[in-house]
Order: structure tokens, then sequence, then C-alpha cells
């Protein structure tokens, strides 16, 4: 399993190395990612100045409390609100990002595609199709943050877990949403990309945390963003490349005694 986890990361390694061969296709991909960056990024700053007056707004309760255990419990709670906004933003970052700059990134996804061979669909997945995609992944994203921040109020273990637990939850969002344009372009169902993926969740695990860690980064978002897209397309075709290969052998007749 560590070892399909590592591979899943150096899927990411990959996609970096991307830039040395299609520097052109893989600039374009800041343009998006930076215009979605600033957005979020302003969106944190704001939640991070009101966010005192927000958790003491939450809380009257804590009011009658004394002082000591009163700020205990504020400063918890905005931290576990601040975390979770941190997650969401993430994936929103992601969602909106390959919406808005979906012509960019399919340049990245068809060079990719032809740079690996086979079968090479024609089209991508489309406008409208990256767009319900993008919604979907926003709205799981939210559950998970609220999920995260429920989790951080465990005691003892809740600081620690929350964090752990929001990195993992994101990085299997961001894996499943950066992979689904090599499956979409195929016209595979859900129950077919489940299919294919089989066997391969802490590979896919591994890219996404891999993927997630890098956005955590200072800047670090908009210049992993081209090289997840072309890691993540690499990701999909060796998993549909194994699933075809695994047919073709079950297809095969069996040798004559």
């Amino acid at each position: 399993m560590l070892r399909r986890f590592l591979s899943g990361a150096a899927m990411l390694m990959r996609g970096f190395g991307f830039w040395g061969r299609r520097p052109g296709a893989m600039m374009l991909g800041l343009i998006p990612a930076a215009i979605v960056f600033v957005v979020i990024l302003t969106g944190l700053v704001v939640l991070g100045v009101q966010l005192p007056a927000i958790v003491e707004w939450a809380t009257p309760f804590a009011d009658a409390w004394d002082e000591f255990w009163a700020t205990s419990v504020r400063l918890a709670v905005a931290a576990l609100t601040f975390a979770g906004a941190v997650l969401l933003a993430a994936v929103t970052f992601t969602a909106i990002t390959l919406a808005v700059g979906d012509p960019f990134y399919e340049r990245i996804w068809k060079a990719v595609e032809l740079e690996l061979g086979g079968e090479v669909p024609d089209r991508g997945a489309g406008f409208w199709s990256a767009v319900g995609d993008s919604a979907g992944l926003i709205a799981l994203g939210a559950v998970s943050a609220l999920g995260v921040g429920l989790v951080g109020f465990l005691p003892i273990v809740g600081a620690i877990a929350a964090p752990v637990l929001g990195t993992a939850l994101s990085g299997w969002l961001l894996a499943r949403e950066l992979t689904s344009r090599a499956f979409d372009a195929r016209g595979m169902s859900k129950a077919d990309r489940r299919t294919v993926l089989h066997g391969r969740r802490a590979q896919l695990l591994g890219f996404g945390v891999a993927t997630q860690l890098c956005f955590l980064v200072p800047l670090g978002a908009i210049v992993t963003m081209p090289a997840a897209v072309a890691g993540s397309t690499m990701l999909a075709r060796q998993a549909l490349d194994a699933a075809a290969a695994g047919q073709a052998a079950r297809r095969a007749p069996e040798p004559r005694a």
C-alpha cells in the first residue's frame, strides 16, 4: 500500500517534468490558476480579519464562563473554522480553476495524451461538464470541511486528527476531480471509472495528498496546477492502459494442451 501511495506522489513529480517538454502549454495553465488564487486568498484574508467577531457571535454561551475557558474555547473554534476554510479553499480553488481554465487545461491534457500514445479522444470533456463536476466537488468539499471541524472537537486526538483527515480528504477529492477529464473524454460512467481505479485508491490518495501539500506552499497552487493536470492524466492513462491489458488477457483464448 505504501508503494502505491508513493507511486501516486511520483505521478505529480512526473507532471512537473512536463514543464520541460511542453513549457508553452504549461505556462498558459498558470493564467487561470493565478486569477482564482488571488480571489480565494482574498476571501481567506477577509475571513481571517473577521474571524474573531464571527466566533464571538457564534459562541454567546461562553460569555458567562471564566475568561480562561471562554478564550480557550473561542480560540479552538477559530482554529477549526479557519482549518475547515483552508480545506474548502483548496477544493474550491481546484474546482473553479478547472472550470474557468478548461480551454487551457485541455491543451495540457491533450498534449499528455498524445505523448503517451494509444487511443486519444478527439475532444475533451467540455466546458459544461467541467462546471457540473466543479459544483459537485465544491459541495463535497463543504461537507468534508464540516466533518473535519467536528473531528477537531474530539478530546486529545482532535488537534492531530483534524489536519491529517483534512489533508487526506481534500487530497482524495482533488485526485478524483483531476483524473476525471481522461475518463469523461472517453464517455465513461462513474461506475466504469470506479472499476478502472479499483485497487489504485492508495495511488490516487498519494497523488492527491502530494498535490494538496504543494498547494499549501506560498504560491505553490499556481505553479502546481498545470503539473497536477499533467500528472493526473498520466495516472488516469496508466489505470486505463492496465484495465485494457487486463481485458485483453481475459479475452485471449487459452492455449490448447
